[in-house]
């Protein structure tokens, strides 16, 4: 059976239990019978889990992307500071611009983490020590220092709450017409796999990337700009999910190696796998209430970074 197959049937699985879990009784009965089940499975259930995969495979692909580029397995968007930076611009279109529509503050908040993640790869530049555990610390203080700013904000106009709902990943409030966003990240994780070679390439530095006739530069910007999207893309739809693009990656490579471009669609099932499985959990760990996605794969995502950590550690020691 083919390596891709077993993952895809497994996100598969998980697609159908997330339809049917959940406070009303929606079941392939109810829905033959019932015209508002079937009404219920339309307009929330079946969004949200078409919300919950694409999001999933979309922050996944970003978090592999800047790897290559970082030449780090411990970047990804939630320790580079792109997340608070498109976190930030979202502040700043919804201060500035209030009724904007969303596709506008997606290019705000776009702008805002293309800027955020330049800044990162700026300062990685000149910092003189790239240890393996360096450059997520880089990250994480910028994230740090962004989010304070945009904190003070928030805290200056009475948006403390509205913060909160973007720093949290929550998929409750997902309804037909208010997620197809996303398929925007659907567009881009494929144009992240269609160019998973020249990623390659860059990654391995601007002179070995000159020498075989790529423009480093544009490649660079091409990724971030993917990076930028999907994560502005999902912090305007659902909120902020941590972890992700840092724990898939690094748990497909232990699994299957390194080659890109098979490693690419893994991610991308496993990604949407992981935030199925947390979504599946916060929802019947505490029935009738719902623990936000964003709580559990923090939990979770933590764990398994922590593995990570501690299992590099000890092959490099």
């Amino acid at each position: 059976m083919p390596t891709i197959l077993v993952p895809a049937l497994a996100v598969l699985g998980l697609f159908l239990v997330s339809l049917f879990v959940g406070v009303s009784d929606v079941s392939p009965a109810t829905i033959l019978a019932d015209p508002q089940a079937l009404e219920l499975l339309l307009v929330s259930r079946l969004p949200r889990t078409i919300a919950l995969v694409l999001a999933g495979a979309g922050m996944a692909t970003a978090g592999l992307i800047m790897q290559m580029l970082a030449r780090n397995r411990f970047v990804e968007p939630s320790t580079a500071g792109t997340v608070e930076s498109a976190s930030l611009g979202l502040l700043a279109a919804t201060l500035l611009a209030p009724g904007m529509a969303p596709l506008g503050k997606m290019g705000v908040a776009t702008l805002f983490a293309l800027l955020g993640t330049g800044l990162f790869f700026a300062i990685l530049s000149r910092v003189p020590l790239r240890s393996t555990l360096i450059v997520p610390l880089v990250g994480i203080m910028l994230g740090g220092v962004v989010s304070a700013v945009t904190t003070f904000f928030a805290y200056r106009f009475d948006l403390l709450q509205s913060l909160g709902a973007w720093a949290t990943g929550d998929f409750s409030g997902v309804l037909r017409g208010r997620y197809e966003l996303l398929y925007l990240s659907a567009a881009l994780t494929l144009a992240a796999f269609l160019a998973a070679d020249r990623f390659t390439v860059a990654g391995l530095g601007e002179a070995f990337a000159t020498n075989l006739g790529l423009n480093y530069r544009r490649i660079m910007g091409f990724g971030l700009s993917i990076v930028a999207m999907v994560t502005a893309v999902v912090v305007v739809t659902v909120g902020a999910i941590p972890f992700l693009g840092l724990v898939v990656p690094n748990l497909v490579s232990m699994v299957v190696g390194d080659n890109v471009r098979r490693v690419a669609p893994l991610v991308a099932l496993g990604g949407a796998g992981f935030v199925l499985a947390c979504d599946i959990v916060g929802r019947v760990v505490r029935a009738p209430y719902e623990v936000p996605i964003g709580t559990v794969v923090g939990v979770v995502g933590s764990a398994l970074f922590l593995a990570i950590l501690l299992r590099r550690r000890h092959e490099l020691g």
